[in-house]
């Protein structure tokens, strides 16, 4: 059915409802605000963690080597100064390479940090240009309240917009929120926010076909780092003057909702506040697909009892939501990093043989072991209608799994049944502690023990923080 629309129609109401909020809004959550400060330590720790792994380095740095910004972005864990677009991607790819940052589930999925590319590489371009012209620079308070917007915007898209189930990717919704924030971060009116929210998605969105077989591939570590440099770019261009596109997703038969959305009119779930911020996914303990996060904590319960009785399993059956099984339930060859950390079974055999799941598991040299694919073999998923409802409904947003061993002799393990992950907001005091003792870990993986205690010591000083300048506090991460 194709979406209608009169002459008389000024502009879309989504643009708008984004761009005021954006431009206008005041983040008066507290709870919002100290979250946003476990948001930045965790996500810069995971992008920390990544340089360890050659495949993500080899795409950061200049487009053209050799290439140095003055006053430009700087790169936390290397000595790179790039223009801000270039900058994040750079960053983005970092955060998003081993699958280990925040996560939102709902109608469409994704992470909300992600758009942290953007909110550093512009908070830190234009406060070294404020300092060249003897003005003051950002603070880090103002890069908590914009994770605040960002989050929300792109959380709650995802509400009710599944991208997802019209074959397209979910970093779309990075790209509007990237756009969003950054243009409002660079100075631009809640006109600009709107001209370059439009220009987000007259742009489109990639395909999800990099996600599933037989495609999954190492493009959907760094597509996030693509979205957010992307709208840094529209950003940029809609400050030097470039027009918007006010009906850019209901216009007859040419605008998004008519294209790419099957006519269906976007919508917003509720009113922008700092609902998504509040509610986020951490992923503290293992990097893994989200929808495996509760399978995962479920089969290292198990790894004790079945450690030394692998031979005699005869099966292994993992209970779960229709999310997990739409997205990761996987059989058959698996072929590189990518399409492992994507697999529920996978996940599910490396905790009970390990009792562990490190981003090296995901590697080639874990994944010849041929007890991986043995247990796979054995694996059974099934849906749990509740399951499925609890993990939509906003006031439980649970992610449930459960994990059960039947041996040849008969007999079984008991069925490890896990609602709620680690990270999940009902286990926050629990995972909060774990969270700080990720980042010290992400942090000594690069840096020397001084600057990795220095940073760790700011970050876990919240008063301190915010009275951070950026460029002090991007000082720190120079290598």
């Amino acid at each position: 059915m194709k979406t209608k629309i009169t002459e008389a129609k000024i502009c879309d109401q989504l643009l708008e409802e984004i761009a005021d909020y954006t431009v206008n809004a005041a983040i008066s959550s507290e709870e919002a605000i100290e979250t946003a400060r476990y948001v930045l330590m965790d996500t810069l720790g995971c992008g920390i963690l990544a340089l360890k792994f050659p495949e993500c380095t080899k795409h950061l740095g200049p487009i053209v080597p050799g290439t140095v910004v003055p006053n430009g972005t700087r790169v936390p864990g290397t000595q790179f100064e790039l223009d801000p677009v270039q900058g994040a991607f750079n960053i983005g790819c970092m955060i998003r390479w081993l699958d280990y940052n925040d996560t939102w589930l709902a109608a469409e999925w994704g992470h909300p940090s992600d758009n942290l590319g953007a909110i550093l590489a512009c908070t830190d371009y234009i406060s070294r240009q404020r300092l060249a012209a003897g003005k003051e620079p950002l603070t880090i308070n103002d890069v908590l309240t914009a994770i605040v917007k960002a989050h929300e915007i792109q959380g709650i898209l995802a509400l009710n917009n599944s991208l997802n189930r019209n074959g397209l990717d979910h970093v779309l919704f990075v790209k509007v929120a990237s756009a969003a924030v950054a243009c409002s971060l660079l100075g631009g009116t809640k006109q600009d926010v709107i001209n370059a929210v439009s220009q987000a998605w007259v742009d489109n969105s990639s395909l999800r076909t990099y996600r599933h077989a037989p495609n999954t591939g190492s493009r959907k570590s760094w597509a996030a780092g693509d979205a957010t440099s992307r709208g840094v770019r529209l950003a940029l261009m809609t400050l030097k003057g470039e027009m918007g596109y006010k009906t850019a997703l209901s216009a007859p038969m040419w605008g998004f909702q008519d294209v790419l959305f099957g006519g269906k009119e976007l919508t917003l779930a509720r009113p922008l506040g700092s609902y998504v911020i509040e509610n986020v996914l951490f992923k503290i303990s293992y990097p893994a697909e989200f929808h495996a996060q509760t399978a995962a904590e479920a089969a290292i319960q198990l790894h004790s009892q079945v450690k030394d009785r692998l031979d005699e399993i005869d099966q292994i059956v993992i209970t779960t939501h229709e999310s997990a099984i739409r997205i990761i339930d996987k059989t058959g060859s698996l072929h590189n990093p990518a399409d492992r950390d994507h697999c529920l079974q996978y996940i599910t055999a490396i905790g009970l043989i390990y009792g562990d799941i490190t981003a090296d598991h995901y590697e080639d040299e874990t994944a010849q072991n041929p007890e991986i694919d043995r247990l796979r073999a054995k694996m059974t998923t099934v849906e749990n209608k509740q399951y499925s409802a609890d993990y939509l409904d906003p006031e439980k947003r649970s992610i449930a799994n459960a994990v059960q061993v039947f041996y040849k002799d008969g007999t079984h393990s008991e069925k490890v049944a896990i609602e709620y992950p680690l990270g999940h907001r009902r286990r926050r005091n629990e995972g909060i502690p774990l969270l700080k003792e990720k980042l010290i870990a992400n942090l000594k993986t690069r840096f020397p023990a001084g600057q990795a205690e220095q940073i760790n010591s700011l970050l876990n000083d919240p008063h301190k923080l915010k009275d951070t300048s950026v460029p002090d506090f991007m000082e720190l991460f120079v290598i």
